[in-house]
């Protein structure tokens, strides 16, 4: 008796809390969303992308010794011998971009949510190569180190970025506005926010746990 008093005089003096406060709540699953979709991305980017060296691998009688995936390190696959390190390097990021927009596409038009978590991805995964490729071109930098040793001339990286950029740029559009979306939390699914943010500790519970360093 004495609880129920108290939660209706909290309703009548403070009426403005509880009006906030699924708002508040709503706040908090964006949140949850849009760090657990952004991290995810990152994570699964370089799983996709190594998965394409590891392709270009097996693909050329080449022997994968080490595929390094943990969180606190930068991705990359190790290949010895190698009999073909130009494909396989050119895999990673062209299965890394071609994957995710393989299985965007495969999904259901019924599964809103689930295509335009893809969408996004596939969009993620095209900057992200796309500007890996294009960018460290310049400076030699990790994969475009080996493409050029390998024989890829320069223009060849540079429009790969070209291609890639503008249409991951595109598919992010597609989405809608990002500042309509963070302005009304309630856009959010929490079991979608939530399920999200599952996957990703599953995800890094597993590469801290298997890969190495």
């Amino acid at each position: 008796m004495q609880t129920t008093v108290a939660s209706v005089s909290a309703m009548l003096l403070y009426p403005s809390v509880l009006r906030s406060s699924p708002l508040v709540m709503q706040r908090i699953h964006q949140i949850v969303f849009v760090y657990s979709l952004l991290a995810l991305s990152w994570f699964a980017m370089m799983a996709v992308h190594e998965f394409g060296h590891v392709v270009g691998a097996l693909a050329t009688g080449g022997s994968v010794e080490r595929v390094v995936l943990h969180p606190l390190a930068i991705s990359r696959t190790d290949v010895s011998p190698n009999p073909n390190p130009s494909i396989v390097v050119w895999l990673g990021p062209i299965l890394g971009c071609v994957v995710p927009a393989a299985v965007w596409w495969l999904i259901p038009q019924r599964f809103f949510a689930a295509r335009d978590i893809a969408m996004f991805f596939t969009g993620f995964c095209l900057l992200a190569n796309g500007a890996y490729i294009a960018i460290g071109s310049f400076d030699r930098v990790g994969d475009c180190g080996v493409m050029l040793q390998t024989g890829s001339p320069l223009w060849t990286l540079l429009l790969f970025g070209l291609l890639t950029i503008p249409l991951g740029f595109y598919l992010w559009h597609r989405l809608g506005s990002a500042k309509h979306f963070l302005a009304d939390p309630f856009m959010v699914d929490p079991i979608v926010a939530y399920t999200l943010l599952g996957v990703l500790v599953v995800m890094l519970a597993l590469e801290l746990t298997i890969s190495p360093r």
